[in-house]
């Protein structure tokens, strides 16, 4: 009885070594494990939370004021002329914009306030226009405007699609409705010509429409959105569309029409005839002419240098408040051990 007990004991001890040893749960050690790794917190003392506010303030109250003087040096004329170029007679804008048979050409002095050095922007702002709507952003094919081969994608394109069975190239409401009022300049009775090109991104024109892109079916039922296009003309050279489906963020923006190579004089006179071809009325839009020059900062805008003067005063503002309480009343700061220290402090 003895052997057998020795000898079932002998077996089940050989039995365990044989079986492999399961690898334990236990994490290595490592500082990173245990929060052991060196590390820098600051102790915010009223000192440095003052020079750090005096710093900000410093900083950004020149760029502010450098921004303001940039932007106050762009020289802007805007003329509204949606309701302008409307006969005074005309009673129904609607019927008065959608009848083909009426002409739309109308003419606007300018007078220049201030010298305008070239080159000088043309753009058409609209207010009211919604470009961002979501069924208005989708209302396009990418693939359609980038390869030949895909000429009859008309994928999210609704209501744009088809024309007679075939498709339209470019389909879609955005390109449908590509703003088309015409601007011509004349400057102490000579013409002034308008530059056209490169107003588009290049990267546009490069890797979004293609060069054996052309337009096909476009503009041909019965209500017209906007522009006709050449279709003896690539999408790719389409300028004044590419610049129209870079849609807009905001209800109120500007577009860039083209560019002026011409010095004008403080009270110079410049007149502009106009086709009022865009419907704004059916939505209660506005549409406006600009002319602006611009400066290292780009075109007028005083919302940059006011939000730099904004949060440099506001810092300048802290930063004496924060004096003035520690005069008043100073407090001692206590300063801790780190959490390394006291772990070996425990130990």
């Amino acid at each position: 009885m003895n052997s057998g007990d020795a000898a079932g004991s002998s077996s089940g001890g050989s039995g365990d070594a044989g079986a492999p040893r399961r690898a334990s749960r236990k994490p290595k050690y490592s500082k990173f494990t245990q929060q052991e790794l060196p590390a820098c917190k600051p102790i915010l003392t009223p000192k440095w939370v003052i020079s750090v506010f005096l710093l900000v303030g410093v900083i950004f109250v020149p760029i502010g004021v450098a921004s303001l003087l940039a932007s106050n040096k762009v020289v802007e004329i805007v003329d509204r002329y949606d309701d302008a170029c409307v006969p005074s007679n005309v009673t129904n804008k609607l019927a008065y914009i959608q009848n083909s048979t009426i002409s739309k050409t109308c003419r606007r002095t300018l007078k220049v306030p201030k010298d305008m050095k070239q080159p000088i922007f043309v753009y058409y702002q609209l207010n009211n226009f919604y470009q961002n709507h979501r069924r208005y952003v989708k209302s396009r094919n990418d693939q359609q405007l980038r390869d030949a081969s895909k000429a009859n994608e008309t994928t999210l394109c609704d209501p744009e699609k088809t024309r007679d069975g075939m498709a339209i190239v470019p389909c879609g409401l955005i390109a449908w409705s590509t703003f088309n009022d015409t601007y011509t300049f004349q400057h102490n009775t000579n013409n002034l010509s308008i530059d056209k090109t490169d107003i588009s991104w290049k990267s546009d024109r490069d890797h979004k429409f293609g060069s054996d892109v052309f337009p096909k079916n476009f503009q041909k039922g019965p209500l017209i959105g906007g522009k006709t296009l050449n279709e003896s003309i690539p999408l790719s050279e389409q300028e004044d569309l590419i610049v129209w489906m870079r849609t807009a963020a905001l209800p109120t923006f500007r577009k860039l029409y083209g560019r002026i190579y011409v010095d004008l004089k403080e009270n110079d006179t410049i007149t502009v005839t106009l086709d009022n071809n865009y419907n704004t009325y059916s939505f209660d839009g506005k549409k406006s002419l600009v002319l602006s020059t611009s400066t290292w900062l780009g075109g007028k805008n005083d919302f940059l240098g006011l939000a730099y003067l904004t949060v440099g005063g506001l810092c300048f503002f802290l930063a004496f408040a924060f004096t003035l309480l520690y005069l008043i009343k100073p407090r001692l700061v206590a300063y801790k051990l780190s959490y390394t220290n006291r772990i070996k402090f425990h130990r």
